[in-house]
């Protein structure tokens, strides 16, 4: 972020400044002589006494550091510091009033991953003239905790003394959830995909083997666990690529005409010739229902999963409601919402709120935690929403609703 700095003042708490300038203010107007830009640490370098474009409007009125919301350390061409925002006394733990007027290395005192001094090792004032900046990496503060360090050396002209080393501060607390995301996400895939994949190389080695030993029954038993594992293996492959997308917002919606409740009358089936008994479902529809335009592939993958997860978590009877809905968003456009709960003993109020994240599990009935999450990436593509409460019933109740979202060449 690229923030203004005037000419070095006297020193304050939190920045240098003169005494008639507004406190906490760092300012700056493209006339003012010996004004620079302090450019973004990645940034192409700037030349001295000029202001970007992108922020002179900014820059004239006055930026406060303390309303950035990444640290930052700003040292003049002596080596001392003469800003010290609010953000970095957070992640350093550093009072600005201590801060300010010290040595760069003695306010921020860095060490790399290896122990080294890492102003010792850069070396920002000497060195090579050529020198920009450093990348953002990860060094470690007294105490070892890890901080993501990036800095901008500012030079009046190119291969000229450093006048300015500006350096940015952020938390590592976001890049290590994704990081664990991620560790979590390989290790799900990991366990999920060994068992099947075991279990067909198992039968598929044994068949090579002793193919003349067995009955045909024996064969085709093994051939159809072979079948339905590579079916599981399919499926989770098919659930990453679908958490690629949904990440990535390239989730790809072919919208045709979709008559849900035939759709739930398919699923039901479905569950009955897989040994469902028919009275544990029903299917309540109130219409007249709008035209809905989705993509009824995804759509039988959203009712797959509420309708699998009400049969495999849930008790009792498994209640499907189809009704219209105004449309999330339009004031006066309808959609259509289905609702589907059962009487088993719900979700916790405390796990409410992460039911549609990655790895979410309401039992240990296996799955892979993916489903939910899939759903709401799903659902929300398409313009809707999705919800889950308790049901009437004492249950989980969810309950999504999908706007008309008619083509507009139909309109």
């Amino acid at each position: 972020m690229a923030v203004g700095m005037s000419s070095p003042r006297p020193a304050h708490t939190a920045a240098a400044r003169d005494g008639g300038g507004d406190p906490g203010v760092i300012s700056a107007a493209p006339d003012t002589p010996g004004t620079e830009a302090v450019p973004d640490p990645a940034g192409p370098e700037a030349a001295p006494d000029t202001i970007g474009t992108a922020h002179a409007g900014a820059l004239s009125i006055g930026i406060d550091p303390d309303d950035l919301p990444d640290g930052l350390v700003v040292a003049d061409e002596s080596g001392r510091v003469i800003c010290f925002n609010a953000a970095a006394t957070r992640i350093t733990a550093t009072p600005g009033a201590e801060a300010i007027g010290r040595p760069l290395e003695a306010a921020l005192p860095l060490e790399d991953l290896k122990g080294k001094r890492w102003w010792a090792l850069t070396d920002p004032y000497g060195g090579l003239a050529t020198r920009g900046g450093q990348p953002e990496r990860n060094l470690l503060l007294p105490g070892g905790r890890e901080v993501l360090v990036s800095a901008r050396y500012v030079r009046e002209r190119p291969t000229g003394p450093v006048r300015r080393v500006v350096v940015s501060l952020r938390g590592t607390e976001a890049r290590r959830r994704t990081e664990r995301s991620h560790a979590e996400l390989i290790a799900t895939v990991a366990h999920e995909l060994r068992s099947p994949l075991t279990s067909v190389k198992g039968f598929t080695a044994t068949l090579l083997a002793k193919w003349e030993r067995f009955t045909d029954d024996q064969k085709r038993l093994m051939l159809e666990t072979v079948d339905a594992d590579a079916g599981r293996v399919t499926r989770l492959i098919a659930e990453l690529l679908d958490i690629s997308r949904i990440d990535s917002g390239r989730l790809e919606l072919r919208r045709q005409p979709v008559d849900v409740s035939a759709a739930v009358a398919r699923h039901i089936q479905a569950l009955i010739t897989g040994g469902q008994a028919p009275e544990r479902f029903l299917v309540r529809t109130r219409g007249p229902l709008p035209d809905l335009w989705a993509d009824p592939d995804k759509v039988d993958q959203v009712l797959g999963n509420l309708l699998e997860n009400a049969v495999r978590h849930g008790e009792g009877t498994v209640t499907i409601e189809i009704a219209p809905a105004p449309a999330p968003g339009a004031c006066d456009e309808m959609g259509t919402a289905v609702t589907v709960s059962d009487e088993g003993p719900g979700i916790p109020e405390e796990s409410m709120g992460r039911v549609f994240t990655r790895f979410w599990r309401g039992s240990k009935r296996g799955g892979t935690g993916l489903g939910l999450y899939i759903v709401k990436g799903i659902v929300e593509a398409h313009g809707g929403t999705i919800t889950v409460d308790r049901g009437p019933g004492g249950g989980a109740e969810f309950r999504f609703i999908l706007p008309v979202s008619m083509p507009a060449y139909l309109v």
